[in-house]
């Protein structure tokens, strides 16, 4: 009697496990079940298609060309406080994109950090925009940056990391370093990052268990931002961008776990090996970084810029995880890649 009773209890648990574990097939936007498309896409190479927003002056008479990568749970309808006639006076064309999974752009079950890079470069190309482009990466938007910096630096005229992405696994960081600034963060946040580095397989029950908490960003946790960042935040909620309730329509493993798990695993290439892209200073590459952030920690980014001299690091006293949505530091941003 108790052999089919361990039997039994085996099975559930494993029929449990299968189900737990498994994320749900993604709602791909144009199918039958799917949300409506409602953006102009690009169709690339492996049948994908991403999803765009222009901005600024017409590409045919721009001098300067941004693809601006957007963060963790955000798309390509973010709404930056981008000067009018700064736009105007250097003749600068935006393109935002969803990123694979995200708002109309089709997920990516092999999504990583590499096809990051030759995403935004055959995007670039189906959309005619030239030999050469600048990026500007916010938050998680910065993985995909450093990944350009690895694989298509001869495309770039420049490129900016706005309170970027760090992947507390680099092997660039001593590990007394990494160690003490991955303790600074929530705990929940802590384990997280661990289980998208260590198990991604188990990501998606981690995200959706209600046992314990996972991400703090996710959970409406205010202790993350500081009393600036929640200004801002009360800001931008009394005129809210469109497209928000798109973001995740396709599924959050498809958007948000795939990207955990392709910023925090194991990377292709060190940080710290990305050589100088521009010896000549014929472009330059920025660092932004908000020193009361308690999202990044500071002094991981003061670390690369040390240890990369030849990029440009700007640590902004009294700002966090938030700067590029106050007026002047959008405005900075832009004229430190484009100006100089």
């Amino acid at each position: 009697m108790i052999a089919p009773i361990a039997v039994a209890i085996t099975v559930g648990l494993l029929g449990w496990a299968y189900h737990a574990l498994r994320p749900p097939p993604p709602k791909i936007c144009g199918t039958p079940h799917g949300p409506t498309i409602s953006s102009p896409r690009v169709k690339l190479s492996d049948g994908r298609h991403l999803a765009y927003r222009e901005f600024g002056v017409p590409k045919e008479v721009a001098e300067h060309k941004i693809i601006v990568i957007h963060g963790f749970g955000s798309s390509k309808d973010v709404t930056l406080p981008i000067p009018e006639e700064l736009t105007v006076e250097l003749k600068v064309y935006f393109l935002f994109f969803d990123r694979a999974g995200y708002g109309e752009s089709d997920p990516y079950p092999s999504r990583s950090v590499k096809s990051e890079a030759f995403d935004i470069q055959e995007l670039a190309d189906k959309l005619e925009l030239g030999s050469k482009f600048y990026i500007i990466g916010i938050s998680m938007g910065g993985y995909p940056v450093w990944s350009c910096l690895k694989y298509i630096p001869h495309r770039l005229s420049g490129a900016a990391l706005v309170v970027s992405f760090v992947n507390y696994w680099w092997p660039c960081f001593p590990y007394n370093l990494a160690r003490e600034s991955l303790a600074r963060l929530a705990p929940s946040d802590q384990w997280t990052f661990r289980v998208a580095h260590y198990a991604p397989w188990l990501l998606y029950w981690w995200m959706t268990q209600k046992w314990f908490p996972s991400l703090s960003i996710l959970s409406g946790d205010t202790s993350i931002f500081t009393h600036k960042d929640l200004e801002i935040l009360k800001r931008l909620s009394e005129a809210p961008s469109d497209g928000q309730d798109k973001i995740q329509q396709q599924g959050a493993h498809e958007s948000l776990h795939r990207d955990l798990i392709a910023g925090f695993g194991k990377w292709e290439f060190d940080p710290l090996g990305v050589g100088n892209l521009f010896p000549n200073n014929e472009g330059s590459v920025h660092i932004w970084q908000g020193y009361e952030d308690k999202i990044i920690p500071v002094k991981l980014h003061r670390y690369i810029a040390e240890k990369l001299p030849w990029i440009q690091y700007h640590e902004v006293p009294d700002a966090g995880h938030l700067l590029i949505f106050e007026n002047n530091m959008c405005e900075a941003v832009l004229k430190a890649l484009l100006v100089g």
